[in-house]
């Protein structure tokens, strides 16, 4: 679940104070661009590979994905803040909400996510007082912002159509990062957020829009024979979604005083950097596609 760039407007290729790795002429992009779409090509071909073989096997490689973002984002709040998240209860009580979204829909996946509350209350109990509140709360964000999020990217897949509706979902994120990226890159002259995420610049975003709806529109109309107008909303909510996700992680980096999450993708960081656009698209492909193409 990765895409080429999120609108080629990362967070600065220098570190947190500004300093540079000696020697090294950053891109323009701001990032290895060779390594970073040998990545997102990989990625892709995996997912599309399951898609077009046995279609749950995407839901496996969300599970994947979700248990090395939940450690990179634990890790990165131990480092930097000194929180501990409870990763037992977290990784297994993810795995849950994913797997059983697959047969019991939202209702597996919220079930699965209130246990699992519960056990991070309990898991952090003989730790002691100290801190009790801050690690139980980064616990519980932990669950809902990866797990709860990605079950509804899972709850895409079991309709029969379950191939299109994901096609539909990955096609839109890939064009608004995409037209994000070209646009931000040649012609971002006007940031967007400057305290938040530098690099963001409004023309990028109406690069991200263009693709987006554009995207949303063939997508929807082809592939789900949906209606055109019910593509552009998609297209255009799926933009909206991804854009604040980005900022939301730019705001979780900068409060941590970090560049990225980890290094797991090579001229990604993180893959936790690449599912932040994501996670919440999930939820609003889910919602969205369910009123406009109902099963």
């Amino acid at each position: 679940m990765t895409t080429v760039s999120d609108q080629g407007e990362r967070e600065s290729a220098a570190e947190p104070d500004g300093s540079e790795e000696p020697g090294k002429k950053p891109s323009r992009a701001g990032r290895d661009l060779p390594a970073a779409i040998t990545v997102a090509v990989a990625l892709g071909a995996a997912i599309l590979g399951s898609l077009f073989t046995v279609r749950y096997l995407f839901i496996g490689i969300i599970a994947v994905a979700i248990v090395v973002g939940t450690i990179e984002l634990a890790g990165a709040f131990r480092r930097a803040a000194g929180v501990r998240v409870s990763l037992i209860p977290v990784l297994v009580g993810g795995q849950a909400m994913i797997w059983l979204a697959w047969p019991f829909g939202q209702q597996g996946a919220v079930t699965a996510f209130v246990v699992t509350v519960i056990a991070c209350l309990l898991w952090r109990l003989p730790s002691g007082a100290d801190g009790y509140l801050r690690d139980v709360s980064a616990s519980v964000f932990a669950a809902a912002y990866l797990p709860l999020f990605a079950s509804f990217a899972a709850m895409l897949v079991p309709p029969e159509d379950g191939v299109g509706r994901v096609l539909s979902f990955m096609i839109v994120v890939v064009a608004c990062d995409t037209g994000g990226y070209v646009a931000g890159v040649l012609g971002g002259r006007h940031p967007m957020a400057p305290t938040i995420s530098p690099k963001k610049t409004w023309e990028g975003f109406a690069g991200s829009f263009t693709a987006g709806v554009v995207g949303g529109a063939l997508s929807v109309s082809l592939l789900l024979d949906g209606h055109a107008w019910q593509g552009v909303v998609f297209g255009a909510a799926i933009v909206l979604t991804a854009t604040l996700g980005d900022l939301m992680e730019s705001l979780i980096k900068r409060d941590l005083g970090i560049k990225d999450m980890g290094t797991t993708l090579p001229g990604h960081g993180g893959l936790m950097d690449r599912l932040d656009s994501l996670l919440p698209s999930a939820v609003v492909s889910w919602l969205l596609l369910t009123v406009f193409v109902p099963v």
